[in-house]
């Protein structure tokens, strides 16, 4: 690694203390990784019994070595690694990696390896883990944890070793193999962000797969994915939900909308990266960033030589959000040319036998596919693969066929996605080796060119600034001023007063137009609690509404609102709130009162410009709604993109703001309307500027 981790890469020397003869423990399996690695570096081994490990003998001690060690691996027992450390220290040490676990459990001191790491850094030195599983470097042959690798250009991050090391696993059994592995366990000092701005500079990485169960400073992880993208090296990410979003205390629909993980997938679609739910799906995403090029749209081709296989991969891209569009006619009629007239040539394309008598077949179709114009990439579905391993006498003519696939994937720089019957024959290995993907499950490929598209569609940017807040939330603000707050960045409101008593109501009913909203303007959730009457045709009806609102919810600070009475209006929810570890985001979805039976929403990481607020709202399930829906007029979705970046921004540029929310912001043909407003102040509210105390309308 780089800079001052560079000890935890291509060390001149290393230590293990804790070596040991017994195949069953950790300290065999890192006394032989670190020997593979002696021709590159000086080994040596410790162990207070003089342990014997592939014909090297160990030492007692740190101190009977023949020089100090630059890289210590501790694998000793918990209760001696304190003193290893200071041992380590005064004779130079430059580098701990903390394999042994429950140091603080062993000396009863829950702080301790805090404050071990702190003595580390205080003397210039530096630890990974400890509780970790190891690091591995393929171009130092540096090899220092359990299990085993195969070299490649993957890199593996992990704070759980043994879910790294499956990773490591299916990358080799991939073909993709790891160019760097690091467990970086506990975190106590190096951390995941550290481990990552390092690869930027990796020559032999070029893609990388993080796994993390927490995200302590979430924005400070984002830099550091927007800096491997910057650097044309892809990040994968997977996490169990370890963002706090889904547990704070939100007081609005937004926070019971948020799913932890949502938040985690917003983060990652704002700087370029992919979120994934499983190792495998990791793995296998990583093929097609590998030195594939990413799919310009989501208009797939289905070639194989198996009608039932092509439906079925049809079928399969279509639930992934990929289309199986209807090829041009000339597109159509030049494919007719190249097949049996059994052959459909519509989409999917069945070659009714045509790749069995001459597999050049095969190439001709995916090269004509791509050369169309009709489609962003090629999904080649069945036995292509198989022919080698099935008749030997074809294995070259097979990998003649990879070669020509892979030359027309560069020559029109458009993906062709290989599902393959086989798992590992000659030619797998050629199409992964030549970057065209190859996985074994048609799942795995509609899956992996599903994310792949969203990748290309949102390829990210630099990380959004926002300005530093407390956490928690405060009280939320009284309605008029909630909603004069909403309405300063940008969002419109129809007029409204304050009213205390039945003689205000009829004055400010002469001076609003009809009809009328009543609203309790004090509560958070009005509807649920009979806090709003709509609908009130004139003075009267308003007023006898104030009297009755009253007599059920007695005093308080009532408003009495003109009413959004437009026609052909969509109501959506607009929020955004805080998350503890990657800040303010922002929230659309379908809305009103059944906001949260849908659960139909978007969430972007703040703050968004017009452009993503317009990409969010598209991405929603119900977005046909908004774009005209059994003859209704399609509404001003670029009036709703508006308000998504204003309350986005809201959040994102004013500190003293915890919480907002418009639910239902109604959108028409032409304006977007809020008529509700809900804002959380932080806990420490006193920067709230004073035009937002008086209740004025804005």
């Amino acid at each position: 690694m780089g800079g001052d981790l560079g000890t935890f890469s291509d060390p001149r020397s290393v230590a293990i203390v804790g070596a040991s003869a017994d195949p069953a423990k950790w300290g065999y399996w890192l006394a032989r990784g670190a020997l593979r690695g002696a021709h590159r570096r000086s080994v040596h081994l410790v162990n207070a019994g003089s342990a014997v490990i592939d014909g090297v003998a160990s030492v007692p001690s740190l101190r009977a070595l023949p020089e100090p060690p630059e890289l210590v691996v501790l694998c000793a027992p918990a209760a001696t690694v304190p003193a290893v450390v200071d041992e380590a220290l005064e004779l130079g040490a430059k580098g701990f990696l903390g394999i042994t676990a429950g140091i603080d459990a062993a000396h009863d001191d829950p702080g301790l390896e805090r404050r071990m790491a702190a003595e580390i850094r205080a003397a210039g030195a530096r630890i990974v883990g400890p509780n970790c599983l190891g690091i591995y470097d393929a171009a130092s042959e540096l090899e220092l944890a359990w299990g085993s690798f195969q070299p490649g250009s993957l890199a593996v991050v992990s704070q759980s070793g043994q879910l790294g090391l499956e990773m490591a696993g299916l990358a080799a059994h991939a073909g993709l193999g790891i160019s760097r592995f690091v467990s970086i366990g506990n975190q106590v000092d190096v951390t995941a962000v550290d481990v990552l701005d390092d690869l930027v500079d990796s020559e032999a990485t070029k893609a990388v797969v993080l796994y993390l169960e927490g995200f302590a400073d979430g924005r400070a992880l984002l830099a550091a994915l927007a800096r491997l993208r910057d650097a044309g090296k892809p990040v994968v990410v997977l996490t169990v939900g370890a963002s706090e979003a889904s547990r704070v205390a939100a007081r609005s629909h937004t926070g019971a909308l948020t799913a932890a993980t949502d938040v985690v997938a917003a983060a990652c679609r704002a700087v370029g990266a992919v979120l994934v739910d499983t190792p495998a799906q990791a793995v296998d995403l990583a093929h097609l960033l590998l030195g594939s090029p990413l799919p310009a749209g989501r208009r797939i081709a289905v070639v194989s030589d198996s009608g039932g296989q092509g439906a079925i991969a049809a079928d399969t891209l279509a639930r992934e959000g990929l289309r199986v569009p209807r090829l041009a006619p000339q597109t159509s009629a030049g494919l007719a040319a190249l097949l049996p007239a059994s052959a459909g040539v519509a989409n999917p394309v069945d070659l009714a036998g045509a790749g069995e008598r001459d597999l050049d077949t095969y190439a001709r179709v995916v090269e004509a596919l791509l050369r169309s114009g009709d489609i962003d990439a090629v999904v080649l579905s069945g036995y292509f693969g198989c022919y080698g391993d099935d008749t030997p006498e074809l294995v070259e003519r097979e990998l003649e066929v990879v070669k020509t696939l892979a030359d027309a994937v560069r020559v029109h720089g458009r993906p062709v996605v290989v599902h393959s019957m086989s798992s590992d024959s000659d030619a797998v290995r050629s199409m992964r080796a030549h970057a065209v993907p190859t996985l074994h499950t048609v799942d795995a490929v509609a899956r992996s060119l599903a994310l792949a598209a969203d990748l290309a569609e949102q390829p990210g940017g630099l990380v959004p600034e926002v300005a530093p807040s407390s956490a928690g939330t405060g009280d939320p603000l009284p309605y008029l001023e909630g909603r004069a707050r909403i309405a300063a960045s940008g969002v419109r409101y129809p007029a409204a007063e304050a009213v205390h008593t039945a003689e205000d109501v009829r004055r400010a009913s002469g001076r609003l137009t009809a009809p009328y909203v009543l609203k309790a303007g004090w509560l958070e959730h009005k509807t649920d609690v009979g806090g709003v009457a709509v609908a009130l045709a004139d003075a009267d009806a308003a007023v006898a509404a104030f009297r009755g609102m009253l007599a059920r919810l007695g005093e308080g600070a009532y408003v009495l609102e003109e009413m959004d009475g437009r026609r052909d209006t969509v109501e959506l929810i607009v929020g955004a709130h805080r998350d503890p570890s990657f800040g303010p985001v922002v929230l659309v979805g379908i809305g009103g009162v059944q906001a949260e039976v849908y659960r139909d929403v978007r969430i972007g990481l703040a703050p968004v410009t017009q452009e993503q607020g317009r990409r969010m709202v598209e991405s929603l399930r119900g977005y046909p709604v908004l774009t005209g829906w059994r003859g209704r007029p399609p509404v001003d979705v670029d009036a709703a993109a508006s308000v998504v970046a204003a309350v986005s921004r809201l959040l994102a540029e004013q500190p003293d703001v915890a919480e907002c929310e418009i639910n239902p912001l109604r959108v028409g043909p032409d304006a977007a309307v809020a008529v509700d407003a809900l804002v959380v102040a932080a806990p420490d509210d006193a920067q709230i500027p004073a035009r937002t105390r008086t209740g004025a309308q804005p």
